[in-house]
C-alpha cells in the first residue's frame, strides 16, 4: 500500500506526458490518455521557438559530459584513498581520514560563495570543467568511506605476502587490490552517478550560460516564455530520470552485491 501510494506521482508523471495538451487538466490528471501522444516528447527534447520553449537535447549532452567524467575521477580516487586508510597506516592518518569524511557534512549552501571565487580564480567558474571539478572534490569524502570500509574487508596477509615478493605501495594497487574493487567500484560510480547527474544547485550557480547547464537546470527553464504546459514539463521530467533509472535497472543487482560485500560496513 505504501509502494502504490509513493509510485502515484511517477503513475501521474506517466499519464500526463503521454497527453495532448487539451487533455491536460487538474481534474482529469488520474486519468489515462484517450489518445496517446508524443508530441510533448519531442518538444521537450527539440524544442519550440513558436511556444517560447528551448529543448533538452544540448543540455542532455552536458550532462553527459559532466556525469561520466566527475563520477570515473572521484571513484578513482576515493579508491586509492580508502587503500591508503585501509592498508597504509601513518602518523595522524585517523585524524586526516576524519577531517576527509567531515566534508560529507558541509552544507552546499554554505561554500558557494567562497566556490565561486575560486573557480574564478583558477579560470574554472562557469564551464562543464568547473563542474567536473567541483563534483570530484565534494564525491571524494563518502567515495574514501567506502572504499576505505571495503578494503578493510581484504586479508592484510595478502598485502604482505606481495611486499615479501617485491611489490610496492602502486603495484599492489594495481595488481591486487584494484582487480577485486569492482563490487565496490559498483556501489561507488552508481551512487555517483546519480547524486551527479540529479544536482542543481551547483549547475544553477556554476554554469549560469544556458548553453553549458546541465539537463536539471534546464528543466526547470522549460515552462516556456507564455503558458505552462505541464505535458511538455512531465516529459521533460521524463527525459531527465530516464539514465539514472536505467542505471539502477541493469545495475542494480551490482550495486547490491557491493553493499553485502561490505563497502559500507561501520567505520
Amino acid at each position: 500500500m505504501f509502494a502504490i501510494f509513493y509510485l502515484l506521482p511517477v503513475y501521474v508523471l506517466l499519464a500526463t506526458s503521454f497527453k495532448s495538451f487539451a487533455e491536460v487538466s487538474l481534474k482529469d490528471m488520474w486519468k489515462l490518455p484517450q489518445n496517446i501522444s508524443l508530441d510533448s516528447f519531442k518538444i521537450a527534447w527539440r524544442g519550440d521557438t513558436s511556444k517560447g520553449v528551448t529543448g533538452l537535447s544540448k543540455n542532455f549532452m552536458n550532462s553527459i559530459y559532466l556525469v561520466i567524467p566527475a563520477t570515473l575521477i572521484s571513484s578513482l580516487l576515493g579508491s586509492m584513498n580508502g587503500y591508503v586508510f585501509s592498508k597504509w597506516k601513518f602518523k595522524f592518518s585517523n585524524t586526516v581520514l576524519a577531517l576527509i569524511i567531515f566534508g560529507m557534512f558541509i552544507p552546499y549552501q554554505s561554500v558557494l560563495i567562497p566556490m565561486v571565487v575560486v573557480l574564478q580564480k583558477i579560470g574554472l567558474y562557469g564551464s562543464i570543467p568547473g563542474l567536473i571539478f567541483i563534483h570530484c572534490v565534494y564525491g571524494i569524502p563518502i567515495t574514501t568511506l567506502i572504499f576505505r570500509n571495503y578494503y578493510s574487508t581484504v586479508p592484510t596477509e595478502l598485502l604482505e605476502a606481495a611486499k615479501i615478493d617485491g611489490g610496492g605501495f602502486l603495484r599492489i594497487y594495481k595488481d591486487i587490490m584494484l582487480p577485486i574493487s569492482m563490487p565496490g567500484f559498483a556501489v561507488v560510480m552508481i551512487w555517483q552517478f546519480t547524486s551527479i547527474w540529479n544536482d542543481f544547485l551547483f549547475g544553477l550557480v556554476v554554469a549560469q550560460k544556458p548553453s553549458i547547464q546541465p539537463i536539471t537546470v534546464a528543466l526547470n527553464n522549460l515552462a516556456g516564455s507564455y503558458f505552462v504546459e505541464w505535458n511538455i514539463q512531465m516529459a521533460g521530467a521524463l527525459i531527465t530520470a530516464v539514465p539514472p533509472l536505467l542505471l539502477y535497472i541493469f545495475l542494480g543487482r551490482y550495486f547490491m552485491r557491493g553493499l553485502l560485500a561490505g563497502s559500507l560496513s561501520g567505520i
